[in-house]
């Protein structure tokens, strides 16, 4: 049986959960998270990549870190899953950090591109 070929098109980041009612107070967690290298929250850096919220409340989230060699590597996933957990609803928080893609600057919003004075 030959290898199916991946989907072209297919995005390379799994779509957050956006219709979840928790999911903008997800966001706003996020945003309480900051690199300490640099002065703009994670979320607007566009190192959270996916916010998945299930039916029983349990929110998973896929990151990236700005590079592999970050100092805080090991910490980070730990800051956004304490930033997460207290809040109301919310049952159990399971943070992941993948490498693909690679993070890039283009991935900011353009409230951090302003920030930094990319723009």
């Amino acid at each position: 049986m030959p290898e199916t070929a991946p989907m072209e098109g297919a995005p390379l980041i799994r779509p957050s959960t956006t219709d979840h009612p928790l999911h903008e107070a997800v966001v706003e967690a996020c945003r309480t998270v900051y690199d300490p290298e640099i002065p703009v929250n994670i979320f607007d850096l566009g190192l959270v990549y996916t916010i998945e919220i299930n039916d029983e409340n349990e929110v998973n989230v896929i990151m990236t870190l700005t590079a592999p060699g970050c100092p805080v590597a090991g910490e980070m996933p730990g800051w956004l899953a304490e930033a997460i957990e207290p809040l109301p609803g919310v049952k159990q928080v399971d943070v992941e950090i993948t490498w693909d893609p690679p993070w890039g600057m283009d991935m900011m919003s353009d409230e951090a591109r302003l920030e930094l004075g990319f723009m």
